[in-house]
């Protein structure tokens, strides 16, 4: 990353507290209500990561530089502290403004080289991180949180910008424990607005980041999929919904099916969304979330930061109606984002395949419809389109129920994450479409 949001600092107070810092980039400091800056930020509400290029929320003076948290410089601060003990159950917490000095910046393969070999910089604080960020982990997933693994598509590129090369990235313990830290800070400052001493909900109009419960139709169709390969869904309750997810996941984890199943399993999801009404966040199994942790890069969390010093100053209550239509905006923003990232994603893969037709590769079945199916190339995740009348043994008709293509005379099947050989046949970056044939 060029900008830093988020840095973490611990100290052990006894035998068994430790105070642990999350300390986010105060950017409300800088961008002031009634300004120009302000006003674009808003317009924009959110960084959009291409793959050779980033279009900022903020000009790259602030997010790069004077609000970036760069080591061995004293930097504004938005900070959640909390004491907490080996368990990693909160003792204490405290929000506030703060001044940093940062000892050192690690990239995530720096720290988890440190995890890895147990031995570098800041060695012990590390591993004692990430040992509280295990603890936090599989209490969330106790408690009825989805834990989705996606592997990341990333590309290598030339000079000119062109893909010469593809990778994946897959979280690490290193990844997991900044993960954890963040969604410890959204999920308190959410729950200090939100909710009043004696546990109930508070009049405050807040920024609330929420998941609802997935959709009964879409979670039945996932559970008839994953029967196929065997797995069971037990669908009673809605965590009984979480854990069978997270069991299923847990089972296809190295298996040619993983990425569909993983895949489906995320469409079934409902769409996260900003609103201020709290309804919880359903796939991390918390009540109460908001987005707090990185205002260099999103709207919201430049709201939730002068939320939480207004109501900390004891301001009065804020207009709810105002607030709301800032949240429905960042949400579209935020879809328009997502848009545009995968957009670019699907066009670096077509451009990764220009020139290589006739090129054979494994694939597995993506997608199944009435003109064809949709293949996923396994060394790279290109999709693209394997057309019904190129298929020429036989005549195939779509079965809904079992996700498959079935051939009328041989009753050959074509399923939802079936392994097969296939040609490139046609590339059209102008469209962003990619046509095979099967081998």
């Amino acid at each position: 990353a060029k900008d830093f949001d988020d840095a973490l600092s611990i100290e052990q107070i006894s035998e068994d507290e430790w105070e642990i810092g999350i300390h986010i980039a105060d950017v409300s400091h800088y961008v002031k209500e009634g300004t120009v800056l302000n006003d674009e930020a808003y317009q924009r509400a959110t960084s959009v990561y291409l793959v050779d290029r980033v279009v900022p929320m903020l000009p790259e003076k602030l997010s790069n530089k004077v609000c970036s948290l760069r080591p061995h410089e004293e930097k504004l601060c938005f900070s959640s502290v909390f004491k907490m003990n080996r368990k990693a159950e909160i003792l204490e917490e405290w929000f506030g403004r703060t001044v940093i000095y940062s000892d050192h910046r690690f990239t995530y393969e720096d720290a988890q080289d440190v995890i890895e070999k147990k031995q570098g910089k800041f060695v012990d604080e590390i591993l004692l991180m990430d040992q509280l960020a295990k603890k936090m982990r599989s209490k969330r997933i106790k408690e009825g949180a989805i834990t989705f693994d996606r592997v990341e598509v990333k590309f290598r590129l030339d000079q000119a910008n062109n893909p010469n090369g593809v990778y994946f990235k897959k979280a690490k313990d290193a990844n997991k424990l900044i993960e954890e830290f963040m969604l410890l800070a959204n999920r308190q400052v959410a729950s200090f607005i939100g909710k009043k001493m004696d546990g109930t909900p508070s009049k405050k109009p807040f920024v609330y980041r929420v998941h609802d419960v997935p959709d009964p139709d879409k979670i039945g169709d996932f559970s008839r999929f994953v029967k196929q390969f065997g797995h069971q869904m037990i669908m009673k309750t809605t965590k009984d919904i979480a854990n069978s997810i997270n069991r299923v996941l847990a089972d296809v984890s190295g298996k040619r099916e993983e990425n569909i199943v993983e895949l489906l399993a995320i469409r079934t999801m409902s769409k996260a969304k900003y609103t201020t009404e709290n309804i919880g966040h359903y796939g991390l199994g918390f009540h109460y979330y908001t987005h707090f942790t990185s205002p260099i890069r999103r709207w919201p969390d430049v709201m939730v930061h002068r939320l939480l010093q207004h109501y900390i100053d004891g301001g009065k209550i804020k207009n709810k109606e105002a607030i709301e239509a800032q949240c429905k905006h960042s949400s579209e923003m935020e879809k328009l984002s997502t848009d545009a990232e995968r957009s670019s994603i699907k066009y670096m893969q077509v451009k990764y395949l220009v020139g290589k037709e006739g090129h054979e590769y494994n694939a597995l079945v993506s997608g199944v419809t009435e003109f064809g199916m949709f293949v996923e190339l396994e060394d790279s995740l290109c999709e693209g389109l394997v057309s019904i009348r190129d298929i020429k043994d036989d005549h195939y008709v779509l079965n809904k129920e079992s996700y498959s293509l079935i051939g009328r005379k041989t009753g050959n099947k074509f399923q939802l994450g079936d392994p097969l050989r296939v040609r490139v046949r046609n590339v059209d970056l102008v469209k962003k479409q990619l046509d095979f044939e099967l081998v």
